[in-house]
């Protein structure tokens, strides 16, 4: 079994994908039956014998029967992604690593200017930062909402209230 497995590295086409399909079965018909030996063990329960082999065979029989072991050959994709966790992957992990102390919101922009300055070139990134963005057209509902809000109270405002707990407290943490 290891040996066919340690084969799937060297197939690089379809032909070579069915004839390693082929001796797969074969492999089965021959020593199949080690999968399914059972052992009693002395505290009466029982497992498989050749639980790691059983385990292997298992999950080589579902992704050849799910088509899915051998996508590279199918839609020509990379059989490895070494290229994604290098390039992609491990510099995004370890910007979030040494800025751990940022919010959600600064996360996801840090990282879209990582990726950004991977894709384009310093000065015409910053380009895109020097150029405003286009101010939205207010819409009808808008300029309602603006009608009837003039001269009201404001519900949310920019200005210190003492209310708040803004301001210097007196005391023992601000007990008095």
């Amino acid at each position: 079994m290891r040996e066919l497995v340690m084969d799937l590295s060297s197939i690089d086409d379809e032909d070579a994908a069915i004839a390693w399909q082929l001796q797969l079965e074969q492999w089965w018909q021959t020593f199949g039956h080690l999968t399914r030996e059972r052992t009693t063990f002395r505290n009466g329960q029982w497992g498989f014998t050749h639980d790691r082999l059983r385990k292997a065979w298992l999950l080589i029989r579902k992704v050849t029967r799910d088509g899915v072991l051998f996508t590279w050959i199918t839609y020509g994709n990379p059989r490895i992604t070494s290229p994604l966790e290098g390039g992609y992957n491990s510099p995004i992990r370890e910007l979030l690593r040494r800025h751990r102390g940022m919010s959600e919101v600064h996360r996801r922009r840090a990282i879209e200017w990582l990726l950004t300055l991977r894709q384009i070139p310093l000065e015409q990134a910053l380009t895109l930062t020097l150029t405003p963005a286009p101010a939205p057209e207010p819409n009808q509902h808008d300029q309602e909402d603006q009608a009837e809000d003039i001269g009201g109270p404001s519900l949310y405002d920019t200005g210190l209230d003492a209310t708040e707990g803004l301001w210097a407290r007196t005391g023992w943490a601000g007990r008095g």
